[in-house]
């Protein structure tokens, strides 16, 4: 039996990936969205193409992400992968080969450069909604 696909689901996978509340989504989608409409959106088990596309556009992922995501699927394939031999090599080095401040300062400075991209955006909104 063939699993189904969520695509509301994966919406709302995605979008809270991308750290997006629901009325943010909306207001890059344009005029005609909501935070309610992208609520009913995220419940419908299937959703038509056209829609699968604006919302892939507004969260500048694939549109076959939206579509062939599976959290069981990604699920079973990190566990089937991962054997008793893979867990001899991690207590081979219990050193970090990296440096854990450098990871840190990395995240912020992503965390940092999408904040940036949302308060563009929201003075966008503002000035659009000015005219």
């Amino acid at each position: 039996m063939e699993k189904k696909i969520h695509h509301g689901k994966n919406i709302a996978r995605f979008r809270q990936m991308l750290g997006m509340k629901q009325d943010l989504l909306a207001s890059i989608m344009g005029d005609d969205w909501t935070q309610i409409k992208i609520s009913r959106l995220e419940a419908k088990e299937e959703i038509e193409e056209g829609i699968l596309d604006e919302v892939s556009k507004a969260m500048k992922i694939p549109v076959e992400a939206i579509k062939n995501f599976d959290e069981e699927s990604a699920l079973s394939i990190v566990t089937n992968t991962f054997t008793s031999q893979d867990t001899s090599t991690l207590n081979a080095n219990p050193y970090c080969t990296f440096n854990p401040l450098d990871k840190v300062v990395e995240l912020f400075e992503r965390l940092l450069a999408s904040e940036k991209e949302k308060v563009e955006l929201l003075k966008q909104i503002i000035e659009k909604n000015k005219k």
